[in-house]
C-alpha cells in the first residue's frame, strides 16, 4: 500500500511539473514588452522606470571604449539628461530574443534607430521573483565594412591615448 501511495504521489508530482511548463514564445513576448517599456522610459525621460528595469549589479556598456558603467555610474551620467526632460529615444527596428531552458534567463540583440543613426543593442536579462531585470546592456554603432578603414583612421589618435593605460 505504501508503495502505491508513493507511486501516486510521484506521478502527480511529475504531471504537475509538466502542467507549469512555460512557453518560450510567451517569454519572448514578455521580454519584447519589457524592453519596449525600458526604451519608452528613456524617451519619456522617466528616470525611475528606466533604472528600475536594471538590476542593482547591472552593467551598461556604451559606444566609447571607456564607457563601462555600473548601474550607479550610469545613473550619475544619465541624470542630467533625464532632468532636462529629454534623455534619448531608441526605436526598435528588429529584435532577436533567445531563451534559456530555465526560462528565467534570456539574451538578445536589437537593431535600433537612434539620434546617432543605426545602432545595435545587445543584452542579458534575468527573471528573479517573477520580475525581469537587465543584467548587462551593450550599445554599439555598426560600421559598414566599406567604411571601416576611414573610421580606423579617425579614431587612431584617441585609441593610442586610451590604450596607453593597458600597454604600460
Amino acid at each position: 500500500m505504501k508503495r502505491l501511495i508513493i507511486i501516486c504521489i510521484t506521478l502527480h508530482f511529475c504531471a504537475s511539473c509538466n502542467a507549469v511548463k512555460v512557453d518560450k514564445a510567451q517569454v519572448r513576448k514578455e521580454v519584447h514588452t519589457f524592453l519596449g517599456a525600458w526604451h519608452q522610459a528613456a524617451t519619456d525621460a522617466n528616470f525611475e522606470n528606466y533604472f528600475a528595469a536594471m538590476d542593482s549589479l547591472s552593467v551598461f556598456i556604451g559606444t566609447a571604449a571607456e564607457e563601462v558603467w555600473t548601474k550607479t555610474q550610469f545613473q550619475a551620467f544619465s541624470k542630467p539628461y533625464f532632468d532636462k526632460g529629454k534623455a534619448w529615444s531608441f526605436k526598435t527596428l528588429e529584435r532577436n530574443v533567445h531563451v534559456d531552458d530555465t526560462v528565467d534567463f534570456v539574451w538578445f540583440d536589437e537593431l535600433l534607430e537612434t539620434w546617432m543613426g543605426t545602432c545595435r543593442g545587445a543584452g542579458v536579462l534575468k527573471k528573479t521573483g517573477g520580475v525581469w531585470r537587465i543584467k548587462q546592456y551593450v550599445l554599439s554603432i555598426p560600421i559598414p565594412n566599406e567604411d571601416i578603414q576611414a573610421v580606423i583612421a579617425i579614431k587612431k589618435k584617441k585609441d593610442s591615448l586610451f590604450l596607453k593605460k593597458y600597454l604600460e
